[in-house]
């Protein structure tokens, strides 16, 4: 869940357009793409922890282009501090990812 003070950032025209213009350039989901799965991305998440309250992470990222059944599982998972397990196309966990 975004923090309460940047959730609103989320509603802003300038928010719409980094999204729009990162699903152009990134329009398959990522977490998909590791799995060999070709998936079309609808959310732009952020990465690595999130933006954690910081307006400047909110709005630099990093992002990390999701399908919305990945962000329900993975994203939220990291937003809460927890490592998402991930696996590759022959279902073998992958490290580091």
């Amino acid at each position: 869940m975004p923090s309460a003070t940047l959730a609103h950032l989320y509603q802003t025209g300038q928010w719409r357009q980094l999204r729009a213009a990162y699903l152009a350039l990134n329009p398959l989901c990522e977490i998909c793409i590791q799995s060999e799965m070709v998936t079309p991305a609808t959310t732009v998440h952020h990465a690595d922890g999130g933006h954690r309250g910081d307006v400047d992470r909110f709005w630099a990222g990093p992002f990390q282009a999701l399908c919305s059944s990945c962000h329900s599982r993975h994203g939220k998972l990291e937003d809460h501090g927890r490592q998402a397990v991930r696996f590759d196309a022959s279902g073998w966990p992958i490290r580091g990812a």
